[in-house]
């Protein structure tokens, strides 16, 4: 529903309330009146001036919406994604507690001595202040959330079990990506076509085709925990049209598949969807073998599977990056043309949170655009002037738009 429906639905109380916020001129009383002058407010260029004005912890909350086909969320959903949108102010708040326990270990150990007393209270005044400012500037995910109700931007179901649930009117998610689009194209840097780029395009559908190939003609063996030996590893990636090496020896690597540890990148998506479309089986006699389903695959390519690719990638890496479809969907809105990666870097990063050994930076870059341009939704370039480059091609953004048709 739109916001119009909403607030017909919505009780006075929150009529008032959101008529309060923007200062609308009307009866407290006509439940008419509220709705008219709410409607003229939000649909003013006033309005953009409350988004522009959101802090990056509601930015972030709200970023997490706007893309989804989920039409309700509940409050522990909604509780999740605001603290989810929370880790720099969390880290603050760390370093402010912290910085008191120091104060107050440096003012113990300074005895009696007046100017070492006073010195150690003024840190410690000077931390306590510290702390109390940001425990003031950060909101519990429950104020968020009735912040977000007050302003008109989440409504409650009206009747059942819906009452419930949550909802964010369609056209303000609309209008939330229009004002946050024309904010972040302002900061984009765009050059005209590079000097080489790459384009893997419809490239994994044939690895597929290649790895299956190899299981049905040879007896690929496993370790005990499912994975391949190195050497068949190796011989499947020298078949492949992109070429990996195996991951090097005690580097940490997990959150990305099921047996990222011992594959690389890319093999380890292939891998991954094969075993997850029943493309092949690991045996309990430690082999794996190609099934049915698999040969099947080999006489007939499916029409539909790179949106089936396409959504495994964003069901196996939305744990560790839990906005990765917010992230997609803005570099389909933002890479059009060519763009540098330094210029999407500077407006993507602050809404992506690092990943125990992952960066935000290499988040982006490797596990983002990286895979992107490995199923073939994305190029990347290089510009003599501009440097590294990137575009999402006409059929990467059918598919990330779910749009596609074969």
């Amino acid at each position: 529903m739109n916001l119009s429906d909403m607030l017909v639905y919505a009780d006075i109380q929150q009529l008032n309330r959101i008529a309060d916020m923007y200062k609308c001129d009307c009866s407290s009383n006509s439940k008419h009146d509220l709705i008219q002058s709410i409607l003229a407010a939000m649909s003013s260029k006033a309005f953009d001036e409350h988004v522009h004005k959101m802090t990056l912890e509601e930015l972030r909350f709200v970023n997490t919406l706007l893309f989804e086909t989920k039409k309700a969320y509940s409050m522990e959903d909604l509780i999740a994604r605001a603290q989810q949108s929370r880790f720099e102010q969390e880290s603050d708040r760390l370093h402010a507690v912290n910085g008191v326990q120091v104060a107050l270990q440096s003012a113990n150990a300074a005895g009696s001595a007046d100017s070492a007393v006073k010195q150690s209270k003024g840190v410690k005044r000077k931390a306590e202040q510290k702390l109390k400012s940001v425990q003031e500037t950060v909101k519990s995910p429950r104020e968020m959330i009735a912040t977000f109700k007050h302003r008109g931007w989440l409504f409650n179901g009206y009747s059942g079990p819906n009452k419930y649930l949550f909802h964010v009117p369609q056209d303000m998610k609309q209008r939330f990506q229009k004002i946050m689009l024309h904010s972040f194209a302002q900061k984009l840097e765009y050059c005209n076509e590079p000097e080489a780029y790459r384009d893997e395009q419809l490239l994994f559908e044939d690895d597929i085709t290649i790895f299956l190939r190899y299981a049905q003609q040879n007896d690929i063996q496993l370790a005990a925990d499912g994975s391949m030996y190195k050497r068949w590893l190796t011989a499947i990636l020298d078949r492949l049209s992109v070429g990996e090496q195996p991951p090097a020896k005690g580097e940490w690597r997990f959150g990305y598949g099921r047996h990222f540890n011992h594959y690389p990148n890319r093999f380890s998506l292939l891998y991954d969807f094969c075993r997850f479309s029943g493309y092949i089986a690991e045996q309990s006699n430690e082999l794996l073998a190609i099934t049915p389903a698999g040969e099947a695959r080999l006489l007939a390519k499916n029409e539909q599977e790179i949106s089936r690719l396409y959504q495994y990638w964003l069901k196996q890496y939305k744990l560790p990056i839990p906005n990765l479809e917010a992230i997609v969907n803005w570099l389909a809105e933002l890479c059009g043309r060519w763009v540098t990666i330094a210029s999407i870097e500077q407006i993507l990063l602050p809404y992506i949170k690092p990943y125990f050994y992952d960066s935000a930076q290499s988040i982006l870059e490797q596990r983002v655009i990286a895979m992107l341009l490995h199923l073939g939704l994305l190029r990347i370039g290089e510009h003599a002037a501009a440097g590294r480059v990137i575009r999402i091609t006409p059929l990467g953004k059918a598919v990330i738009q779910g749009t596609y048709k074969f």
